[in-house]
């Protein structure tokens, strides 16, 4: 055949040349026709062959309802942000291969995150401590339970072993990493080599951070495992750079997704954060109360944590939506079926009663005159003698205390001046602190080893400080080693101990290892017995190695390098610059460094300025509240809690150093210290008393005591501010002048039986009667967390004019001075408006709530309040000139000689037009020394609200300079 074919070729007389071009030429004819029948005529059907479909439902997130104030003022929101979500969507040949696969996923996710300066959002309870170890970020109680109970797989806590009960973080962090778990860091036979790690993108080694990291992306991700293709979210609010480096990835990251998310967005102003409060991951035990009200809340929702965003979560909670999608195996989206999309709603919008101008402003008046009542105390001293002065009145601050603030309330961050980096002045502090540390350790050992060791009171102030520390803070309240229900109280050595303080710490904690006392288990290995001697040795090693890293013993050593003159004021002072507390631009600071401007003057300027505020210092005082409502609903119009906080920096990708410093400053930002924080009212509970006095007929208008200064009918015997005495007063006179003697004897007539004996249990009784009446013994309603009431159960004379136990918020006191306002009547305090939904629709309106009338009392009372409260403004000089018709009462709430008394004042104003009641207001400043300066300050934010003066001369940025040492009730 072959020879036919050449002799063929030959006959017609082709080149050999010719024949390979013709035979190129078919092949290449067959080739393109080929191609072109797989690619063009069978192209879509061998992709859709080669590509694994996979049909999902993917969530739509909602958006959370916005919060407006009463003018309509935009107050939370929500801002377009992006969400990283991770989904297990892949199919694997072993849980060796998942693993290696969903963890290098993971941990390519992470280096992203971290070039672009982002991190993951959770609510995981286990963090790295200061020294780099896994530690809990609560204490023990029942959140830490849940979470360990939800980490080992348990629906309840009570299903924990005596092993998962008891782990520790470095336990659990083992547990979720090991082959129990999800395989992260495996040892011996099980380890990974280093082919497997290379192909899935793996370090050889992980950090302890990149593990904790992992572990927690592995954790959400399995809380989804009964839905494969349900995908969790394990960063909100990424840059855009994040999102480009995931998109340019997506073939290496299997299971990532860059999803469209909002994020929260509040107005800039600490003084909103304690009403609003903040937003954040849903703890499982909120999920599980959510859900009974709303199914559809999704594993990784966010809600309300605090404040309004918490009370109406229900309403603020929007609806998420659904679509049908398909996609290929590497995740692509190929069709979106928009036939079964459900659309998502939003939240529905919340509008309060508040202003927002006025809660503003209010918050910087009461920071400018908590900071001027500081700056008017502090004196360049020492120390001051709480005992020989006995008066706390007289109380001063020595500026030592102000130096030592700045590192007892962590203005001042201690655990710098170890660093590397670290400045000269902060190595030379963190060099005698060194040094300081292993002379009071020798001490303490000395204490706890010698066979005579002194007795407490024998002991140096200094020494006594630390042993009380020791004992009470560390053995018995951080760690529970000293157990406070074992302890017998009644015990003699006990006794010997904390009262009488006649035996050594050594001798009590002996005794109290041979008494059971002492936890073991904190201190020993389980399981291993102990007898009390060997009890008391272990403890022993124990505390020296726990104050070794403990800051708050730490922070008491370098008080004492202080108050030993061992490190200076200006060193202190330096180091605010140093770790940038404040700017070296200012002219301060070379004058500082230099020793132009004393510790003294510099720390005055601070304070003055405000650059740094009473609540950084934490010393009394350094907090204030105030309430405003409408006389006439109930509404309230303003509630501010000084200090904040930035409830930005606190939802969404929590700021958790933030959170920390905030959860462990001494001013307590988080807690609200206009419905929170409880104390006696002081003399503006003598109105009560005589609501009191005249419907139980102890007293009418024509009354008259004699005041002579001191009220000796009970024992000890009670004296009126002014002990020369008022002479003869009417009820309201005696409201005018605060006159304890004539409530002194309201109270002790209330308390006469038929016989003519005197009852404490009847004039107690006949006083909550009344206080009741005012809703005084309840909670005024108001949509935030409020602390409950308590009408005074003791002491009925001194009852009468505000001491006893009587304890109230300022939102308590508030309503009872509409109540007085209104001539008797009582509302329901409410900070709310309005609910729409997102298109401004209406469904459902708050009004005013009225819970009790007191029509009972006759008009001839009220009338006496009201005359009686408006001579007690005009006869306080805080109020010359005010410009608007006010009425109240001031309160001087004692405590001890050892804090200032609490100053409050409370009020109303009535129109010029009508003259009816119009604002209340109350006004308290935690250990403000004097009702006084209450009044000073209700004065600033009247003048504000009613426009009375330039808002400047208000608003100043400043300390305020006037103060008052006037307390005459």
């Amino acid at each position: 055949m072959g020879i036919k074919i050449k002799k063929i070729i030959k006959k017609i007389q082709l080149k050999r040349t010719t024949v390979l071009l013709l035979v190129f030429i078919l092949m290449a004819f067959v080739l393109v026709r080929q191609l072109f029948d797989l690619q063009i005529i069978q192209g879509e059907n061998y992709i859709n062959e080669f590509q694994t479909r996979t049909t999902k439902t993917r969530v739509l997130k909602s958006t959370r309802g916005n919060i407006y104030d009463k003018n309509n003022k935009l107050i939370a929101s929500n801002v377009l942000s992006y969400s990283l979500t991770f989904e297990d969507n892949g199919t694997y040949d072993s849980t060796r291969q998942k693993n290696l696969t969903l963890n290098g996923v993971a941990y390519k996710v992470l280096k992203i995150l971290a070039e672009n300066g982002d991190q993951l959002s959770n609510s995981f309870h286990i963090k790295l401590d200061k020294d780099g170890n896994y530690a809990f970020d609560v204490k023990e109680g029942f959140t830490l339970s849940r979470f360990k109970a939800d980490i080992y797989g348990h629906a309840l806590i009570d299903d924990l072993t005596e092993d998962e009960a008891a782990a520790t973080a470095e336990d659990m962090v083992a547990y979720l990493s090991g082959n129990k778990g999800f395989s992260i860091v495996l040892y011996g036979d099980d380890a990974y080599t280093d082919e497997e790690l290379k192909k899935y993108g793996l370090p050889k080694e992980l950090t302890k951070q990149e593990v904790l990291d992992i572990a927690i992306m592995r954790y959400e991700l399995s809380t989804n495992s009964f839905q494969k293709y349900m995908a969790v979210t394990i960063a909100t609010n990424v840059s855009e750079s994040t999102v480009a480096a995931v998109m340019e990835n997506q073939n290496e990251l299997q299971g990532i997704d860059v999803l469209e998310d909002s994020v929260r967005q509040y107005v800039d102003d600490e003084s909103m954060g304690p009403l609003l409060g903040y937003t954040g991951r849903a703890s499982s035990e909120e999920l599980e109360s959510l859900k009974k009200e709303n199914p559809d809340y999704s594993n990784d929702a966010i809600v309300g944590k605090a404040g309004i965003e918490q009370y109406m979560e229900l309403e603020l909670q929007g609806k998420d939506g659904q679509e049908t999608v398909t996609v290929d195996n590497l995740g692509k989206v190929l069709k979106i079926d928009d036939n079964t999309t459900v659309e998502p709603v939003a939240g529905n919008d919340v509008y309060l009663s508040v202003d927002a101008d006025w809660q503003s402003a209010i918050y910087q008046i009461l920071k400018q005159r908590v900071a001027g009542i500081l700056l008017n105390k502090i004196e360049a001293v020492k120390e001051y003698d709480y005992k020989g002065e006995n008066d706390a009145s007289r109380i001063i601050i020595p500026i030592y205390d102000v130096y030592n603030a700045l590192i007892a309330n962590s203005v001042i961050d201690i655990d710098k001046f170890s660093r590397e980096e670290a400045s000269d002045t902060e190595k030379n502090l963190y060099a005698k602190f060194q040094q300081k540390q292993q002379e009071v350790f020798d001490t303490i050992t000395n204490r706890l080893t010698s066979s005579d060791p002194p007795a407490y009171k024998d002991e140096s102030t200094e020494v006594q400080e630390y042993l009380t520390y020791i004992c009470d803070t560390v053995l018995r309240d951080t760690l529970g080693v000293i157990d406070k229900n074992e302890v017998d109280t009644s015990d003699a050595t006990y006794q010997a101990w904390a009262n009488d303080q006649s035996i050594s710490l050594k001798d009590y904690l002996n005794y109290a290892a041979s008494q059971n006392w002492i936890d073991i288990s904190v201190i020993s290995p389980k399981g291993e017995y102990l007898d009390s001697e060997e009890i008391y040795q272990a403890l022993t090693s124990y505390i020296i190695d726990y104050l070794k890293t403990d800051t708050g013993f730490s922070k008491l050593l370098y008080k004492y390098l202080l108050m030993n003159d061992q490190i200076t004021g200006q060193d202190i002072c330096l180091v605010l610059y140093e770790q940038g507390v404040l700017s070296k631009e200012d002219d301060c600071y070379a004058n500082l460094a230099s020793g132009a401007m004393s510790a003294y003057d510099f720390m005055i300027n601070k304070i003055s300025n405000l650059e740094i505020e009473p609540a950084q210092l934490a010393l009394a005082p350094c907090s204030a509240s105030a309430v405003i409502t409408d006389a006439k609903t109930g509404k309230v119009l303003a509630c501010v809690s000084y200090p904040g906080y930035d409830n930005n920096r606190l939802s969404n990708n929590m700021d958790t150093s933030y959170y920390t410093k905030l959860a462990l400053d001494k001013s307590s930002p988080f807690f609200n210290k206009a419905t929170q924080q409880t104390t006696a009212p002081g003399s503006t509970l003598k109105l009560l008393s005589a609501v009191t006095g005249m419907m139980e007929g102890v007293i009418d208008d024509d009354t008259y005591f004699d005041c002579t200064g001191e009220f000796d009918l009970v024992t000890p015997s009670i004296f009126c501010w002014n002990k020369q005495g008022h002479g003869s007063l009417e009820i309201t006179g005696a409201i005018e002048q605060s006159c304890n003697y004539f409530f002194n004897m309201v109270g002790f007539l209330a308390g006469k039986n038929s016989d003519g004996d005197f009852s404490e249990n009847l004039s107690l009784t006949k006083l909550q009667k009344y206080a009741s009446e005012f809703n005084l013994d309840k909670k005024t309603g108001i949509e935030i967390s409020e602390a409950s009431p308590h009408v005074s159960d003791s002491k009925a004379v001194p009852s009468y004019i505000g001491q006893g136990n009587h304890l109230f918020t300022t939102s308590q006191l508030a309503r009872y001075a509409t109540a007085l306002a209104t001539s008797g009547t009582v509302y329901d305090l409410s900070l709310l408006d309005k609910v729409t939904d997102s298109q401004g629709k209406t469904l459902k309106e708050y009004g005013s709530s009225v819970v009790n009338q007191m029509s009972d009392v006759p008009d001839n009372v009220w009338n006496d309040i009201h005359e009686g409260m408006r001579r007690v403004v005009l006869t306080h000089e805080q109020f010359n000139g005010l410009g608007v018709t006010l009425s109240g009462k001031t309160g001087t709430a004692e405590l001890d000689i050892y804090h200032p008394n609490h100053g409050l004042f409370i009020g109303y104003t009535t129109s010029s037009d009508t003259s009816e009641p119009e604002y209340s207001i109350a006004v308290r400043i935690a250990n403000g020394y004097t009702s006084g300066n209450a009044c000073l300050t209700a004065n600033d934010i009247l003048k504000y609200i009613y426009n009375l003066a330039d808002e400047d001369t208000i608003l100043t940025g400043y300390a305020s300079s006037d103060t008052s040492n006037t307390s005459n009730d």
